[in-house]
């Protein structure tokens, strides 16, 4: 089983708002990515949500939720942020009427400037180290990230 990592110490700056945003894009993506994609390939489509859904619920940066199964650098967070804004976006575009797609493409606007202060925080979050400096020592084993019991 993998270490959960305790990152109380430390958290990625998150407001209300900016989390409420994306979430409601992360669920527009979804639903949108496999809508677009079913027309053409339902395993497609399934692959797409296994994957909006999966990666950010295994990959995480220490400190930007409160227990990290895989532990990631900051950027690889980013990059699963914009992977989810993308598939938003494109997935109404190709789906759904032009009025949804106009919205759905303001979410991710709205979303993309609020999230800005966390990304911030995660373009020098590293696994293994608390944002500042300090070791993260995972729970189980005691030690620091990556190394075995001590």
């Amino acid at each position: 089983m993998l270490p959960r990592v305790d990152t109380r110490a430390s958290t990625a700056p998150d407001s209300r708002p900016a989390a409420l945003l994306r979430v409601a894009t992360e669920l527009t993506a979804w639903t949108a990515a496999p809508w677009a994609l079913a027309r053409h390939s339902v395993v497609l489509a399934v692959l797409a949500d296994v994957l909006l859904i999966g990666l950010p619920a295994l990959l995480s940066t220490p400190g930007d939720k409160k227990s990290t199964l895989v532990p990631v650098p900051g950027p690889v967070t980013i990059v699963l942020v914009l992977l989810q804004l993308d598939a938003a976006v494109a997935g109404a575009w190709f789906a759904w009427p032009r009025p949804a797609a106009v919205a759905v493409t303001v979410l991710a606007a709205a979303c993309l400037v609020l999230e800005q202060p966390r990304w911030r925080w995660l373009a020098t979050a590293r696994p293994g180290r608390r944002h500042g400096g300090g070791e993260v020592r995972d729970r189980a084993a005691g030690g620091a990230l990556g190394e075995g019991p001590r």
